[in-house]
């Protein structure tokens, strides 16, 4: 039988995870970060230098280091945050925009990302860690957990157009579908709606408002499951409590 491949640590080249998860994992940065380092010859995994970013390692047994310091794993930290409109979810932009990681300017934080995304012009509650089960968690399919917005339209929808938008459609081969549409309230020429979702797909309530031609004029997420976004102020931030943490549980 032809021998599995083993790295210089001894194992198979399928065990444990990439060195530049690793480091993402262990709250040192992003993975992109962490090739660049790599790359550099800034990290060594058992006293040698490995330019090797999809290298296997150990996060338990591997000892880590960058520029000479030992990497340990950093403290978890939850965070929620009222994201303004204008910002983009993601920590190094291409196109050099402005990302929500300037609402946390000036804590003392390790390497924190974004669970799920609101895009750019949308606001309201994310959810930001540097625990990756937590995220992952949340961000599974299977675990339906719901997402609540409320989202200005510049119309006022009657019950029928409530009712098509509740039976969902079809834009370009993906269905798009929400647990509960409700009418809020109404003035003038708009409308606010309160749209329930357990899923997230790219530009979801957007995509689906316009197939109906209705116009998104704001975008509000104000819970994610049993948690509110309650009176946290725009652009800031703040820790979750243990409490909080248990609703997201649930």
């Amino acid at each position: 039988m032809t021998p599995r491949h083993t790295h210089h640590t001894g194992r198979p080249a399928s065990a444990g995870v990439s060195l530049n998860r690793a480091l993402s994992k262990l709250g040192l940065c992003s993975r992109t970060q962490a090739q660049v380092l790599i790359a550099a010859g800034r990290v060594r995994v058992g006293g040698k230098v490995v330019r090797d970013a999809a290298l296997r390692v150990d996060m338990n047994r591997d000892r880590i280091a960058v520029d000479g310091e030992a990497v340990v794993a950093e403290r978890k930290v939850y965070l929620m945050l009222n994201k303004p409109r204008g910002l983009v979810t993601t920590r190094d932009d291409p196109l050099e925009r402005d990302t929500v990681y300037a609402c946390l300017e000036g804590l003392d934080l390790p390497y924190v990302s974004p669970v799920g995304r609101l895009d750019k012009a949308s606001e309201g509650l994310l959810l930001m860690t540097n625990d990756t089960r937590f995220a992952n968690r949340l961000m599974d399919p299977a675990s339906h957990l719901p997402k609540t917005y409320h989202v200005q339209v510049a119309t006022v929808p009657d019950e029928t157009t409530l009712d098509e938008l509740r039976t969902g459609v079809t834009v370009d081969g993906e269905t798009l579908t929400a647990n509960a549409i409700e009418l809020l309230r109404s003035g003038g020429r708009t409308a606010w709606l309160e749209i329930v979702l357990d899923e997230g797909k790219n530009r979801h309530i957007r995509r689906l408002l316009a197939a109906h031609g209705i116009e998104v004029k704001r975008l509000i997420r104000i819970a994610i499951g049993s948690l509110p976004i309650g009176d946290l102020a725009k652009g800031t931030a703040r820790h979750l409590t243990a409490e909080e943490l248990a609703l997201l549980a649930e």
